[in-house]
């Protein structure tokens, strides 16, 4: 199995819970390979070994610049597509020429569908509109020479993922678990979440499934705003705090504010259709998940 995206949050989990259980695991990376277990690469040239891949039964495909960590200048907003569409198109190709056989779990997000209130989002929906639905629209369709090939191709458009650490939590998890903000943005505005632990077990449960096409990686108990943040302090034993408005947001955390702001009603409509249970499947309890030490 093959994974691009290999040292980040989702990427690391996903690689330790395959090797847990004996699966040969190879890294794309970008600089010399070191062993065996990693294979070099240039997405912005297009360079990849097509002998990987050709060994590969799977590929998973989550690389992309950060979102989260900067400002999403003019500038940057380039580089995160051109990111996401040179690592796919790479990968995709790759898999045209020398593996058609292949299956690829390819990296999305729910931002595909925008901000559309309370309306179910479900994966029969077309993209929505602005900057993250522009890019993830792109980034799935940057899969076409798989698709094309005959591949198996699955696109995770997947939603805030919860974690103790990394994610959303590396920013306000600090400021939610000691009851230190409220509501973000728009108290009414729903979230739609999933926890880490659920994120790489659906994961693994759509490569062993026959699924193609977008599945939203998404726990069942969409909450709004007000009711995710004040989960997140009683599991830490506070009460939530004062809201913080929207631009406050903005300015304190950046760029990913635009993914904690939007209204976002998703429906995993696939994974119930398909059987998946969830570890965490209220935001109660992955709360508790996140507020372990």
């Amino acid at each position: 199995m093959i994974v691009s995206g290999s040292h980040g949050l989702i990427g690391t989990a996903l690689g330790e819970s395959l090797r847990a259980d004996g699966h040969t695991v190879v890294a794309l990376v970008r600089r010399d390979a070191r062993g065996e277990h990693e294979s070099s690469w240039d997405p912005t040239t297009g360079r990849i070994d097509d002998a990987a891949i050709a060994a590969a039964d799977v590929v998973v495909n989550l690389a992309g610049a950060s979102i989260g960590d900067k400002r999403l200048t003019v500038g940057y907003q380039k580089v995160v597509l051109s990111s996401r569409v040179d690592s796919t198109s790479t990968i995709a190709n790759a898999i045209a020429r020398a593996n058609p056989t292949a299956a690829l779990l390819q990296g999305s997000s729910m931002g595909f569908y925008g901000d559309r209130g309370t309306d179910p989002l479900t994966e029969r929906l077309p993209a929505g509109d602005g900057f993250l639905a522009d890019v993830s629209r792109q980034w799935e369709a940057s899969a076409a020479p798989a698709v094309n090939a005959g591949a198996r191709v699955v696109y995770l458009r997947t939603g805030l993922v919860l974690a103790p650490h990394g994610g959303f939590a590396k920013r306000l998890l600090p400021l939610a678990g000691r009851g230190l903000i409220g509501a973000l943005g728009h108290a009414e505005a729903l979230q739609s979440w999933i926890s880490l632990v659920d994120e790489v077990r659906a994961m693994r449960f759509l490569i062993d499934s026959a699924h193609r096409g977008p599945v939203n990686l998404v726990a069942p108990g969409t909450v709004s705003s007000a009711e995710f943040v004040s989960a997140i302090s009683e599991a830490h034993g506070h009460h939530s705090g004062i809201p913080v408005p929207s631009w406050v947001l903005q300015a304190v955390v950046g760029p990913a504010a635009d993914d904690l702001l939007a209204s976002q009603n998703g429906v995993p409509g696939v994974l119930n259709r398909l059987g998946f249970q969830w570890t965490h499947s209220t935001i109660a309890e992955a709360a508790k998940y996140i507020a372990q030490p």
